[in-house]
């Protein structure tokens, strides 16, 4: 199974080097077949020159340019257009996605479910120098989420998941241009009926650079959002859930184009 992994990167000049470095390193230790697409949304600080220096020594390293408009979830669809493989994970370029947990992502999506998902609020999670107020309103956020939907899990703002190809396809089309994509891409799955798995997960504060969130402006996105797909689920009457005939088969050589 061929793992893609997007990794949206603006301005990340410090930190995109080492991040795909690690994540190569984890991959070829594991004989995993990959790609890694690094999407350029607008970048003027050299990141493109650091991409372009892993790409001189590995041709499975890309850079996916996203022209204007830039945002998030416009970058991470840019990449959901371009990837060629079986599955893709998401990551930042900041570093704070473990590539240990990218592995624990693949053995899900190979063995055991379509969706893998990770959480940094459960026991066994690590989570170091998460901002205080952040994580406040992360809280309540997702509490709003899963009550509002009626299910357990509990990160689901988090951007690092993955999907095998057939969830991606059959979530679209992608509304979402910032960061409410975080919440988009998992919610529509669920709602429409693939299978996931969740595990805990590391997150560590980003050492160079700061985030682009900006709580202020994203909170009106984020509800709209996970409305729009709320009253999907309510409304819908099952258009759009995947056909019954479908179910989820662990992977094996033969899948291989």
């Amino acid at each position: 199974m061929k793992l893609s992994v997007v990794i949206l990167a603006r301005n990340e000049k410090g930190n995109i080097g080492p991040a795909v470095d690690q994540i190569v390193a984890r991959l070829l230790a594991e004989s995993i077949d990959y790609e890694i697409l690094v999407v350029d949304d607008g970048s003027t600080d050299g990141t493109a020159d650091e991409v372009a220096a892993r790409s001189a020594g590995n041709e499975r390293v890309r850079r996916v340019s996203n022209a204007a408009p830039h945002g998030f979830g416009y970058a991470v669809r840019r990449g959901l257009d371009h990837f060629t493989g079986d599955a893709v994970a998401i990551m930042m370029a900041d570093g704070s996605d473990s590539p240990d947990d990218l592995i624990r992502y693949y053995e899900i999506l190979r063995d055991r479910a379509e969706c893998a998902f990770g959480t940094r609020f459960v026991p066994g999670a690590v989570v170091v120098d998460y901002p205080k107020v952040k994580l406040v309103v992360n809280r309540l956020a997702n509490t709003f989420i899963r009550l509002l939907f009626g299910f357990q899990y509990n990160d689901i703002t988090n951007a690092f998941k993955a999907y095998r190809r057939n969830v991606i396809e059959g979530c679209r089309p992608f509304l979402s241009p910032h960061f409410n994509l975080t919440v988009e891409l998992p919610l529509k799955a669920i709602v429409r009926g693939y299978s996931y798995d969740v595990l805990p997960i590391s997150w560590h504060q980003r050492l160079k650079g700061v985030s682009a969130l900006r709580m202020k402006e994203m909170g009106s996105r984020y509800l709209f959002i996970v409305l729009y797909v709320w009253l999907e689920k309510m409304l819908s009457r099952g258009d759009y859930v995947r056909p019954t005939g479908e179910r989820f088969r662990p992977w094996s050589a033969t899948d291989a184009s």
